[in-house]
């Protein structure tokens, strides 16, 4: 299972045109899974993304969670963190978990996050999304786990 967090002054989700979820400054959590990911992983990263401390303290160092700083989160399902492009030019998404069971490892890592209390906001599983948001610092944390 894989996520990316990016630190953001807000972020907005668009499905046909339409504004569909919107979040204040947190986290986009980009989120991935392939072949053999459990529950467990979810656990895992979500405990992980929500206590990584990423923001910045009153003397400007990385020294805050997103508990510490009441972050929203918005979280986007995203098969293409397992793209393999290590042969010829067009991706391939053999590893990518199939989507019944990506799709509750999805809701699960959701729950999880919005357990910590924290406003947790998403897209919709599988849909084609227009995302809208602003980098801040910029800060990109990529984190894996494997069991």
């Amino acid at each position: 299972m894989k996520i990316v967090i990016q630190r953001t002054t807000g972020v907005e989700i668009r499905i046909d045109g339409k504004l569909h979820s919107a979040t204040g400054d947190g986290l986009l959590i980009l989120f991935g899974t392939k072949v053999g990911d459990t529950g467990e992983s979810c656990g895992y990263l979500a405990d992980k993304a929500i206590n990584l401390r990423i923001f910045e303290d009153s003397a400007g160092k990385m020294n805050l969670s997103a508990l510490d700083v009441g972050a929203e989160i918005m979280v986007v399902s995203q098969f293409t963190l397992y793209a393999d492009t290590r042969k010829g030019r067009r991706p391939g998404f053999d590893q990518a978990l199939k989507p019944p069971e990506a799709e509750r490892l999805y809701e699960r890592f959701v729950e999880l996050t919005a357990a910590s209390g924290l406003v947790t906001k998403t897209g919709v599983f599988g849909a084609k999304m227009d995302i809208a948001f602003t980098n801040h610092g910029p800060v990109t944390i990529i984190l894996e786990h494997e069991l």
